[in-house]
């Protein structure tokens, strides 16, 4: 078992920056593929980027890349998502999920994550 718990998120100007952190507790961090996932009012939850277990490779959505980057230390067993630029469309909430495979297969698939924390609001005014 895996638990995530998440932090970081507020209300942020547009064109400001944040960093989200999630912390994992429960097994070998370095096996996870972690990802991160963002969820808007009345929209389906979408993917935003994810990373590899040793932290080699890295996976973003159109709508984050040149913006957004996703590190992870595993020796603090935590993932982080800097967003800068942020615009008011980023706005949501933005949860972290770990798959039990090392590698991300198919990163932006929420059937390949086995464990999800429960979310920070990210609150981005115009």
């Amino acid at each position: 078992q895996v638990q995530l718990v998440e932090s970081g998120g507020g209300l942020v100007q547009a064109g400001g920056s944040l960093r989200l952190s999630c912390a994992a507790s429960g097994r070998t961090f370095s096996n996870y593929c972690m990802g991160w996932f963002r969820q808007a009012p009345g929209k389906e939850r979408d993917f935003v980027a994810a990373i590899n277990g040793n932290g080699g490779s890295t996976y973003s959505a159109d709508s984050a890349k040149g913006r957004f980057t996703i590190s992870r230390d595993n020796a603090k067993s935590t993932v982080y998502l800097q967003m800068n630029s942020l615009k008011p469309e980023d706005t949501a909430v933005y949860s972290c999920a770990a798959s039990s495979r090392r590698y991300c297969d198919i990163p932006q698939a929420q059937h390949g994550y086995d464990y999800w924390g429960q979310g920070t609001q990210v609150t981005v005014s115009s």
